[in-house]
């Protein structure tokens, strides 16, 4: 099974320095992917309910610097080689998808196809509304800008008419390295999100689920992967638990997890930072050092 790190973009892990001792020391300590996660918006005291927390919060403090992940994850391009990349996840139905498109073309083309495009559909009205976009039909909205999206990367010129987006012959470039199939992975635990995954995307991205949950999960996906003529071995299914221990690998990687995602906050010194994550893969990727 694959290891990633889920640490960068937010406090400490959002200092150039520190992403930059992060990203190189993740890739020389054999982590497969960084992701990095994406809210444009938070506020003091939220009405939406986080839903990966058992309180409904999100630990991160409103006030915390927080990047943007495609930028975050092109300059954590620049510093690395071999390393996956992926957002983990962008809030799709805040964007535009046109310009969704060429940015998460540009940004596989700068890491040499090391990019994944992972989407959600986010939880907070109070960031949807900053924003100006309906917190209502997320769900359609981000399946649409997904379609709209995948033709963009597959035709030039392109053509689409959708109930919240249309273009006409137009040439949206670069393309990504791999043509339409970007690989696109949806973050959520939901089973409408697994339900997306399993008819519009690559794989899955399941955020803070427990250990004990992971199977049932992933067979309601495989479920989903077969009711709409998918094969289920195609997908990546990646999870970062919210009971993190190397104990439960054998059983995880059983249950079809193909990449178990570690998520931590770095210290705020570079060298120090690298020392974390050095400790992470002696815990995560090799435990028997």
């Amino acid at each position: 099974m694959r290891v990633g790190l889920h640490a960068l973009g937010v406090g400490d892990g959002a200092r150039p320095e520190v992403i930059r001792a992060v990203a190189t020391a993740a890739e020389r300590h054999g982590f497969a992917r960084l992701w990095c996660g994406e809210h444009v918006v938070l506020v003091d005291a939220p009405a939406s309910r986080y839903p990966y927390s058992a309180d409904g919060r999100i630990a991160v403090p409103a006030d915390a610097d927080w990047l943007d992940p495609l930028l975050a994850l092109t300059f954590a391009a620049a510093v690395t080689s071999r390393i996956e990349l992926a957002s983990g996840v962008l809030l799709l139905p805040e964007h535009n998808p046109v310009l969704v498109a060429k940015q998460a073309a540009t940004l596989d083309v700068l890491c040499a196809g090391r990019f994944s495009l992972g989407v959600g559909v986010g939880w907070s009205a109070e960031e949807f509304a900053a924003l100006g976009v309906p917190f209502a039909g997320r769900g359609r909205r981000t399946d649409e800008y997904l379609a709209a999206m995948r033709t963009l990367w597959a035709e030039d010129p392109a053509s689409f008419a959708g109930e919240f987006t249309r273009f006409d012959a137009i040439r949206v470039n670069p393309k990504p390295l791999r043509g339409a199939r970007l690989p696109v992975v949806v973050g959520g635990n939901s089973d409408a999100a697994l339900r997306r995954a399993a008819t519009l995307a690559d794989g899955w991205y399941g955020f803070n689920v427990p250990a004990a949950d992971v199977p049932a999960r992933i067979a309601v996906l495989a479920d989903e992967c077969a009711r709409h003529g998918r094969t289920f071995d195609e997908f990546t299914v990646a999870v970062a638990l919210s009971d993190g221990d190397p104990g439960h690998l054998p059983a995880l990687g059983a249950a079809g997890v193909t990449e178990l995602v570690v998520v931590g906050a770095p210290p705020p010194a570079p060298d120090a930072a690298a020392a974390w994550v050095e400790q992470l893969a002696r815990t995560w990727i090799r435990p028997e050092d």
